[in-house]
């Protein structure tokens, strides 16, 4: 029950990290804005419309692998049954990073999750309290309380001694507390909305705290009815930290200031957009060339190779639309469904 309740809190901020979204009325992108707007200072920014994830994208993704989209919604109908919790009650979520320099070729990130829905926050935190076995502490800020777990001894506690977890859930689990601090805060933001993440930042969160910037803020305008919609501020010498060397590629990340990407179904086509902001023009004008000299190149590699799916990716490549205006440049991708089918289907 406990990695079930702690799976809750946990996949809106692991689910961020993949980029998607669908067509959304005026009311939608009004309420993603309205989340979005009560983070903290953040260097970047995340929205997820998880209903529309669950109910609409995934459903047609996964259309030609039914074992994956059963094992999804399997998962989804375990928790509810083990925990009375339904994540298809949580309508959207907000997550809010803050990049920390902690050795000269290392950031951590600090998130922060607001997560909405019809679910009371007063039932999810009494749940994961109850399904913790007494394993938090307390604190009080003004007059909020909030709870502080510690996920990866509460999971360790609650482990099968006999195998090792290999869902899909479990591995999600592992890989995102792995990224969080050893104590993860939850408290309630307010009568349906939970915020939490590193203790620091849930604090921050509820306090009088700067709130996240216009200028990061300005990014998800670009894809305003965006299920989910990232936008951020990358740190100077990006590429000392993903480990390139000083060539061709790595001058064009470190010239790189912001980025914005998203992922859009729409009938029977998905599209791929990521957008990068330089400091200059002319650093743009270079990222262009570079990645049009990769897009050649990988057009020449995967256009001689066998297999449907060497195939789809060959196409992928030589349809990406890759463009420049002053000191953003933009990649666009439309992917139709019977492609994707080739990819995502059962082998």
């Amino acid at each position: 029950m406990t990695k079930k309740v702690l799976a809750v809190l946990a996949v809106f901020a692991f689910v961020a990290s993949s980029i998607g979204y669908v067509s959304a009325d005026t009311d939608t992108k009004s309420s993603n804005s309205q989340l979005a707007v009560l983070l903290p200072e953040s260097d970047g920014v995340a929205t997820l419309d998880s209903r529309r994830l669950l109910n609409q994208a995934l459903p047609q993704i996964l259309s030609a692998n039914q074992p994956m989209l059963n094992k999804v919604n399997g998962t989804i109908n375990k928790i509810k049954d083990e925990t009375g919790l339904d994540m298809r009650q949580f309508s959207e979520v907000a997550v809010g990073i803050k990049s920390k320099q902690v050795s000269e070729k290392e950031i951590e990130m600090e998130p922060v999750v607001l997560a909405r829905g019809t679910i009371t926050s007063k039932a999810l935190i009494a749940v994961a309290r109850l399904a913790s076995n007494g394993s938090y502490t307390t604190e009080k800020v003004g007059d909020r309380t909030i709870y502080i777990f510690s996920p990866q001894e509460i999971i360790e506690k609650n482990k099968p001694k006999d195998k090792k977890g290999n869902s899909m859930f479990d591995k999600a689990l592992d890989k995102m507390f792995k990224q969080l601090s050893r104590e993860v805060a939850l408290t309630a933001y307010d009568s349906n909305t939970i915020a939490f993440g590193s203790v620091s930042r849930v604090k921050q969160t509820i306090s009088n705290s700067p709130r996240i910037s216009n200028d990061v803020l300005s990014l998800l305008s670009r894809s305003p009815n965006a299920i989910a919609n990232v936008g951020m501020n990358l740190p100077k010498g990006m590429s000392q930290y993903v480990g390139l060397d000083n060539d061709e590629i790595g001058t064009n990340l470190d010239s790189i200031r912001q980025m914005q990407g998203s992922m859009n179904v729409n009938g029977d086509t998905t599209s791929l957009s990521l957008m990068a902001r330089t400091q200059q023009p002319t650093q743009a004008e270079g990222l262009e060339e570079t990645l049009l000299g990769l897009q050649l190149v990988g057009k020449g590699l995967l256009g001689g190779m066998k297999g449907a799916d060497k195939k789809v990716y060959a196409r992928m490549v030589k349809n990406m639309e890759i463009s420049r205006q002053s000191n953003e440049v933009s990649l666009n991708l439309n992917v139709p469904q019977a492609d994707i089918d080739v990819i995502i289907g059962k082998k």
